[in-house]
């Protein structure tokens, strides 16, 4: 078998470098929060594919349903030939979503088709086309979706002119923006650029998390919807990374008690199998006339089977509750963590349930963030056997995502291998 090293150098030749790897760590196999790559070497998994494997890898009840449907059919299109799955999953979605009234749902692949595919629907819904998002969200590579997201590089950097219609405002961070700064951007931007009554849509994360895990202060979330409501405008709720029990509720934008009007899933969903959706009142997912939303894959009958499986796992296994226990935990070691001067110094704890960030310092003291520290701890972490991952504007904070279905024991150990990754770090 290959080694690392070879895969590496063939990758080199073959794959454009436009797409990055965190880690030069090949794959082999997986079972929930464990993996293997090609040369043996086992891996605690805090990264689960960027928030995909809530339920873990290769989760028994998604593996059986997944062998049914193939044993049924593989592929129809569901514009061609549909089938139950996809409306039993759009059912389900629709009794679980957070509105006052009816809802429908659509199924396509991947993310940035998702967000893509809400500001279509939200621009057939209000005949309006501007939209506004914020500064450190994130919501796909696609071309409208990188206009949407709130960093230039990589993700717009050398595209070219982005998208019209996209303005985005200050999302608050603390020792940033606050919740003040970021109403009163609105209000000059309606008063000097942009007429309410021409925005389609406010599109935000109740969790930033390319944007470093950043909570959506529910006052701020309120405040959007009131400004929605008065203008006509609609509210996104991008639960793409947030979604299905990762924050201790099935979506993020339900610790808040808003209603949002459209809300965009995907990674989680599919519990490893490629699928996205979105979710909106009925009234307003009924505004695009027939043919105007699909596509070749979008709800495959392998994702919608997958789907199906993993919200009976998240409800049978209480995966929501267990989300809270796995972050108590990871909260209390990091804040331990943050005292302990032999360790890299780090900064408070931030996020809901168990998806958890925190921002590596430049001195405990003085503070300032330290990107290449990060970069170095998720380094010295996977020399050990953990895979975490960075993220923030400048790369600074690392982000801990582990399945819910992960055992005691092994997230003791992943957390353990963090501490002496931020240990050898110190001492560079």
């Amino acid at each position: 078998m290959a080694s690392n090293q070879d895969l590496a150098a063939r990758r080199d030749a073959a794959v454009p470098r436009g797409v990055g790897s965190a880690t030069a760590v090949y794959a082999d196999r997986a079972e929930n929060a464990l993996l293997w790559d090609v040369e043996g070497r086992r891996y605690v998994d805090f990264a689960t594919g960027i928030a995909v494997l809530n339920v873990g890898h290769r989760h028994p009840r998604v593996l059986a349903a997944v062998g049914r449907q193939l044993e049924q059919f593989s592929h129809t299109a569901f514009q061609v030939a549909p089938y139950e799955s996809y409306v039993a999953l759009a059912e389900r979605l629709n009794r679980l979503a957070p509105f006052d009234e009816a809802a429908k749902t659509i199924f396509f692949t991947t993310g940035a088709e998702a967000t893509e595919n809400a500001i279509k629907v939200a621009r057939a819904a209000t005949k309006r086309s501007a939209v506004i998002a914020f500064v450190g969200g994130f919501h796909g590579r696609t071309l409208f979706a990188s206009a949407m997201t709130g960093k230039v590089a990589p993700y717009k950097r050398a595209f070219g002119p982005m998208p019209g219609g996209v303005f985005h405002a200050p999302f608050p961070t603390p020792g940033g923006a606050s919740v003040e700064d970021s109403l009163r951007a609105l209000d000059l931007l309606f008063a000097a650029d942009l007429d309410p009554s021409d925005v389609a849509a406010i599109i935000i994360e109740p969790i930033q998390g390319e944007g470093g895990f950043h909570v959506a202060p529910p006052e701020l979330l309120r405040a959007l919807r009131a400004l929605c409501d008065q203008h006509g405008i609609l509210l996104i709720a991008d639960e793409i990374q947030t979604g299905f029990a990762r924050t201790g509720k099935l979506l993020a934008i339900e610790h808040s008690g808003v209603q949002p009007d459209l809300i965009t899933v995907a990674k989680a969903l599919g519990g490893g199998f490629p699928l996205s959706g979105l979710i909106g009142r009925a009234r307003i997912m009924d505004a695009v006339d027939p043919g105007g939303l699909g596509g070749t894959y979008g709800g495959s009958p392998i994702g919608c089977a997958a789907g199906l499986a993993v919200l009976d796992v998240i409800a049978d296994e209480k995966l929501a509750a267990r989300a809270e226990v796995i972050g108590a935990r990871i909260q209390a070691r990091l804040a331990s963590f943050a005292l302990d001067q032999t360790l890299a110094p780090i900064g408070p704890a931030r996020g809901l349930g168990a998806m958890i960030g925190f921002d590596v310092l430049a001195d405990r003291q003085a503070g300032g963030m330290d990107p290449a520290r990060a970069k170095l701890i998720c380094a010295k972490a996977l020399e050990r056997g953990l895979i975490v991952l960075t993220c923030g504007a400048t790369g600074q904070a690392i982000r801990l995502l582990p399945p819910l279905t992960i055992e005691d024991e092994v997230l003791e150990e992943g957390l353990n291998l963090l501490e002496a990754a931020l240990r050898e770090a110190m001492s560079v």
